[in-house]
């Protein structure tokens, strides 16, 4: 979907920018003084500049830069040129807010892990952004978000196995490691050297192990705007933390995926075990980086992202599952019954 402002109608165009707003002024907490560096495409340029008026609005300096002016997409290494320009300008802040290309995810984790060592910045990673998104997850309440993400963070941070199931399939069991660090994504970045995937959240870590089927109505990465919600689930078997099996009445997608988890080192391998926390999220929109904020768990298979999970190990893909509908169990306590979080059990007021 195109990003063209010319292309909005009025009414949409000041939803997007109240999204915009809350992505700038909430999540990031620019203020005067700041410098905002926000990278986007051609296809996304409408969403960039949106963002990069809303930080000049609040008196920071601003750059916005588009991708295909370093290289032709897709960007498989870091430019020169972009190294360049991110030195001389210095950013405090920087939002990356493109379209999602096969083979993008190590520039993007490249990228991102030198904006945190090299700058300090607080980034906002928003891969795949539309106007969609801008206008429903871009408005939450993120003081909501954050509340329910750091409570279901405390539950998790210490324990031992955590269960999921579906009623269409999904039977996954993930045994945590008390070495490998929970992480709360709560969508407020406002120190040095924080970073998030926005529309925001969710908790996550790295599981010890994981066993069991998984039931995937969305697929992340490149496969997440090619495909969208799909007719036909993926059912993923998991042996010992690897997936050992795709399949879906599409096999031409179970093959294509296989062939792009085996692509890599570790692309097998379960890397990212996730709750999501955005409750003002009530359905699929096709877009991963919506939709795994969704209540519910998504699990990723590939990287780990070691720098915050503390794991040992890599993986140059990463790409995320969703299944639906989750029943979500921690050390016997059930904390989501079909989607729906237990307020009660989590210390929180009835919908907060």
């Amino acid at each position: 979907m195109s990003s063209d402002p010319a292309h909005v109608t009025l009414a949409q165009m000041e939803a997007m920018r109240a999204g915009a707003r809350v992505a700038v002024r909430t999540c990031m907490g620019v203020q005067p003084g700041d410098r905002v560096f926000v990278l986007t495409d051609r296809a996304t340029l409408g969403i960039g500049r949106l963002l990069a008026e809303e930080a000049a609005e609040v008196h920071s300096e601003v750059l916005l830069r588009e991708l295909e002016q370093y290289v032709a997409r897709p960007v498989l290494v870091f430019p020169d040129d972009l190294r360049a320009e991110l030195r001389k300008f210095r950013p405090t802040v920087t939002f990356y807010a493109a379209t999602s290309q096969p083979g993008e995810v190590a520039f993007r984790t490249t990228l991102r892990m030198y904006l945190l060592s090299e700058h300090k910045v607080r980034h906002a990673h928003m891969p795949g952004i539309t106007r969609p998104l801008m206008v429903e997850g871009m408005r939450a309440d993120y003081r909501v978000v954050s509340s329910v993400t750091t409570a279901v963070y405390d539950l998790c941070r210490l324990a031992n196995e955590i269960h999921v199931a579906t009623p269409d399939g999904t039977d996954l069991t993930a045994t945590l490691d008390p070495n490998l660090r929970w992480v709360p994504c709560t969508g407020i970045y406002h120190e040095a050297g924080r970073w998030g995937n926005l529309p925001e959240g969710e908790t996550f870590t790295c599981p010890g192990n994981t066993n069991g089927t998984i039931v995937a109505h969305i697929i992340g990465d490149y496969f997440s705007s090619k495909y969208g919600v799909l007719d036909r689930p993926v059912t993923f078997t998991v042996r010992d933390g690897r997936v050992t099996d795709v399949r879906s009445a599409n096999a031409a997608l179970a093959a294509e995926l296989t062939a792009y988890l085996d692509s890599a080192e570790n692309g097998r391998r379960v890397g990212e075990f996730a709750i999501g926390t955005n409750i003002g999220l009530k359905k699929l929109t096709g877009n991963l980086l919506q939709d795994e904020k969704l209540p519910g768990v998504h699990v990723a298979f590939g990287n780990p992202y070691p720098t915050e999970t503390g794991a040992d190990w890599s993986s140059a893909v990463h790409v995320d599952v969703i299944p639906l509908r989750c029943t979500i169990t921690v050390d016997g306590e059930t904390i989501m019954h079909e989607g729906r979080f237990d307020y009660e059990l989590l210390g929180l007021p009835e919908r907060p």
